[in-house]
């Protein structure tokens, strides 16, 4: 991933600017700053939910700021935005059986990914019960259960841990 002099205006305001970074294969990296730094915007961009007002973004060399390129890039993508993005009426197993679908993997290795995931974010006893019924850490712990399934190679992770119990 590339990261190249991004900045991101909102009419007036500068929510981000000046952002530059990469991370090869492998590497664990983290975004920190006072609330209002521009994380989340920066994750916004990475993510194509917004665009940078200019500068340069690519995930294994595919522009994201081209529809094309973002393309290519989403599918190498596990992305756990800061507030919570799940439907309030599905149960936890719901969640994830239509996120792998989403994501393409295959049919034959669902199950045993969403069962791992479900162990892994200890969420064994909320299979069943619906996102609206689910404490605020344990929507947390879906998000980033919905971000990791299929064991993407790039992952944003803002603020998986709010709310969730150490």
């Amino acid at each position: 991933m590339r990261v190249n002099h991004i900045h991101k205006r909102y009419g007036s305001v500068v929510a981000c600017e000046n952002v530059s970074f990469g991370l090869e294969y492998g590497e664990c990296f983290a975004l920190l700053g006072i609330s209002g730094a521009g994380k989340t915007t920066t994750f916004k961009c990475l993510t194509g939910e917004c665009y940078p007002t200019y500068g340069d973004l690519s995930i294994n060399g595919h522009d994201v700021t081209t529809s094309s390129g973002f393309q290519k890039a989403r599918k190498m993508i596990g992305y756990c935005p800061q507030f919570d993005t799940i439907f309030e009426g599905l149960t936890v197993m719901e969640h994830l059986q239509i996120y792998a679908a989403l994501k393409g993997i295959k049919a034959s290795l669902r199950q045993a990914l969403i069962d791992k995931q479900i162990v892994d974010m200890d969420l064994v006893d909320y299979v069943n019960i619906r996102a609206n019924n689910l404490s605020g850490g344990n929507k947390r712990k879906l998000s980033v259960s919905i971000a990791m399934i299929g064991n993407p190679p790039l992952v944003f992770l803002d603020e998986p841990s709010t709310g969730v119990d150490p």
